[in-house]
């Protein structure tokens, strides 16, 4: 029984993308946490589902990041590099066009 469990093969993380996640969503969530203000839209408010998507997008960037792999698939979806980049980027732009 312990033979079947121990055969399962699990495939490598990829480090330099795990590298790539974790060294996009640093500076996201520093400027988050230390200068929000810079977040701010042209009319000096702050788009909050922009936010929203931005923070789950720096959460799947440190999820990554860091190795941890879900198990449930809604998770594993939604922290995917797949997913975490383009929310990362997109808050990046804002930050910048800010």
């Amino acid at each position: 029984m312990t033979e079947i469990a121990m055969t399962a093969e699990k495939k490598k993380p990829n480090k330099f993308a795990m590298a790539v996640s974790f060294l996009m969503a640093l500076p996201l969530a520093a400027v988050l946490l230390i200068h929000p203000g810079a977040m701010l839209d042209a009319n000096g408010h702050y788009s909050h589902s922009a936010l929203m998507m931005i923070m789950i997008g720096i959460s799947g960037g440190f999820i990554h990041g860091v190795g941890f792999q879900p198990h449930f698939w809604l998770w594993k979806w939604l922290f995917s590099p797949i997913v975490a980049w383009p929310l990362m980027l997109w808050g990046y732009y804002t930050w910048f066009i800010a």
